[in-house]
């Protein structure tokens, strides 16, 4: 049995490559904020400096999000590719907000970046309906 991708397939792959994107901006963000506030390396957390904190927690989150968001994306993006990367895209934008807010020092307003979540829920929704087809549920 051949596993075989739509050409549509190429807008997931473009959606991986723009979440590569989001994952080193936040990345860079948190090495400059480390001179910003003088963190030395190996600290992960500034016992001085929230701000500095807040930076590095929002890509640590990322962190914390990533694998799922990489294998519902993969999953979905295999039989419903376009949905998909849309989908890939608002979670991407989602988790520049998120850091964004969280840049601040008021950890509130990172929130605004939850909309991500409807990116992640749908690419979840897409993977269980996908399943149910590839089963021949419906």
């Amino acid at each position: 049995m051949a596993l075989q991708l739509a050409p549509e397939f190429g807008y997931v792959v473009f959606t991986l490559v723009a979440t590569f994107v989001t994952y080193t901006y936040l990345g860079v963000n948190v090495g400059k904020a480390r001179k910003k506030y003088d963190v030395k390396y190996p600290t992960m957390y500034s016992d001085k400096d929230k701000v500095f904190n807040c930076y590095q927690r929002a890509h640590q989150n990322m962190l914390e999000q990533l694998p799922l968001f990489l294998v519902f994306l993969m999953v979905a993006g295999v039989q419903f590719p376009i949905p998909s990367a849309i989908a890939g895209l608002i979670w991407n934008a989602g988790r520049i907000v998120y850091a964004h807010g969280y840049y601040t020092g008021d950890p509130a307003k990172r929130n605004q970046g939850a909309f991500a979540y409807f990116g992640l829920f749908a690419l979840v929704g897409m993977s269980i309906y996908g399943a149910v087809r590839q089963l021949n549920w419906v």
